[in-house]
C-alpha cells in the first residue's frame, strides 16, 4: 500500500517487529508527542471547567437585576420597619444602630454595582445607581425624622462615609454647586494635597487599618506612586503629573486634570474636565468620560512585586480590554467621538517597574 506521497508506508516495508533503530526512535517520539497533545488538550478543558465553575453564579444582565431588585425591596421593608419602630418609645434606644444597618446594605448595593457593572450595559448602571440614589434619600429622611438632632458642640469628628458611596454621591449632583461636593470628598480622606514639582510615594500595606480611600489634590509636575489596594481614589486638580497606582477595589473619580499620565486599576473609573491626559487602564467596567478633550486610553502597564496577587485579589486580574471601549456621556451620536482615542503603539509606554522606587525616591 502506497502513502499519499506515492511512496510504500513504512508498515508494509517494515513488518512490526523489523523497524530499524531510527524509525523505531522516530515512531516512539511522535507517539510521545500524541500523548503530551492529549494530555495538554484535556488540562485545557479540566481548566475551562474550573474557571465556569469559579465565575459568579449572577454574572449576567438578568440574574444580576434579579439580585438587585430582591435586595433593594429588602432595603425598602428595612427602612419601613424602622419607622414602625418609631411609634414605640421603647424601641427608641434600637433606631440608630437599625438604621446603620440599612445605611450598610445601601453599600453593599453600590459594591455590588461597581464589582459587576463590566458586563452591564451603560443603561441599566445607570438606572441602578438612580435606585440606590432614591433609596438614600429615603434613609436620609427617615434618620432626619426618626433620630433626635443632636445638641451643638464645638468637636468637629469628621464621619466616614464608604469610598464607593461618597464617589456615587459626588457623580450625582452636578452643576453649581457639585465642585463643593469634590471638594469634601478631597478634604474628608487621606492623601497628597498641595505640591510641586515633588515626588510623592504611599505604599498601602494590608496591615494598616486606616487603608481605604486616598486623594490627590493640587499636585503640578509631579510623580505619584501609589502601591497597594486602595478602596477607592480621588483626583482633583492635577497638572503635568504622572501617576503610578496599584489597584482600586471601588471607584475612581478624576476631576480637572491637564497634560498629565495616570496609569490606574479600578472596577469603576468616571473622568471628567479632563484634557491632553493619557490614561494606562486596567478596568472592569467600560471607562466614562465627561466634558474632556484630547484624552488617550491605551492597557495598563504597572509592575511592582507583588501586584499581580493584587489585582486577583480585587477581581481586577482578567485583561476586558474595557480600556479601549470608552463612553463619553456628552457625545450621543452614533459615530466615535472626537474627545477621545487610542494611543498608537509606536506611543506606546512599555511596562513600568516600580517595585524599587521607595528605595531610590524616599530621600528625596
Amino acid at each position: 500500500m502506497e502513502g499519499e506521497d506515492g511512496s510504500e508506508s513504512q508498515q508494509s516495508r517494515h513488518p512490526a517487529g523489523t523497524l530499524d533503530p531510527a524509525t523505531q526512535k522516530r515512531h516512539a517520539a511522535m507517539i510521545d508527542r500524541l500523548a503530551n497533545l492529549h494530555q495538554s488538550r484535556l488540562q485545557q478543558s479540566a481548566a475551562r471547567s474550573a474557571s465556569s465553575a469559579a465565575s459568579p453564579a449572577f454574572e449576567s444582565v438578568a440574574a444580576f437585576l434579579t439580585r438587585f431588585d430582591e435586595s433593594g425591596r429588602a432595603v425598602e421593608a428595612e427602612i419601613k420597619r424602622c419607622r414602625d419602630l418609631s411609634v414605640d418609645p421603647a424601641s427608641a434606644p434600637s433606631l440608630k444602630p437599625e438604621l446603620e444597618k440599612v445605611a450598610a446594605s445601601i453599600a453593599d448595593l453600590d459594591r455590588l454595582v461597581a464589582e459587576n457593572s463590566y458586563f452591564l450595559p451603560t443603561y441599566e448602571v445607570r438606572s441602578s445607581l438612580k435606585a440606590i440614589s432614591v433609596l438614600k434619600e429615603a434613609l436620609d429622611a427617615a434618620n432626619s425624622e426618626l433620630l433626635p438632632r443632636k445638641k451643638f458642640s464645638f468637636r468637629n469628628k469628621t464621619s466616614k462615609k464608604d469610598p464607593i458611596c461618597l464617589v456615587k454621591e459626588i457623580e450625582e449632583e452636578k452643576g453649581p454647586s457639585s465642585d463643593k461636593r469634590v471638594l469634601a470628598a478631597v478634604r474628608d480622606s487621606p492623601g497628597f494635597r498641595n505640591k510641586e514639582g515633588s515626588i510623592l510615594i504611599k505604599h498601602f500595606r494590608v496591615s494598616e487599618e486606616e487603608e481605604g480611600d486616598f486623594t490627590l489634590s493640587g499636585l503640578n509636575c509631579c510623580e505619584i506612586y501609589l502601591k497597594g489596594r486602595l478602596r477607592a481614589l480621588f483626583i482633583h486638580r492635577l497638572t503635568n503629573c504622572r501617576v503610578y497606582a496599584g489597584p482600586v477595589l471601588g471607584s475612581i473619580l478624576i476631576e480637572e486634570v491637564n497634560d498629565c499620565l495616570l496609569m490606574l486599576a479600578s472596577h469603576q473609573i468616571r473622568i471628567h474636565h479632563a484634557t491632553a491626559t493619557d490614561f494606562y487602564l486596567q478596568v472592569r467596567s467600560r471607562p466614562i468620560i465627561e466634558d474632556c478633550s484630547a484624552v488617550r486610553f491605551a492597557p495598563y502597564r504597572l509592575f511592582y512585586e507583588g501586584i499581580d496577587t493584587e489585582l486577583r485579589d480585587c477581581g481586577l486580574g482578567e485583561e476586558t480590554r474595557n480600556w479601549a471601549n470608552v463612553d463619553d456621556f456628552k457625545w450621543l451620536r452614533a459615530v466615535q467621538s472626537p474627545n477621545w482615542s487610542l494611543i498608537p503603539d509606536e506611543e506606546l509606554l512599555g511596562t513600568v517597574n516600580v517595585s524599587d522606587v521607595k528605595e531610590q525616591c524616599e530621600d528625596k
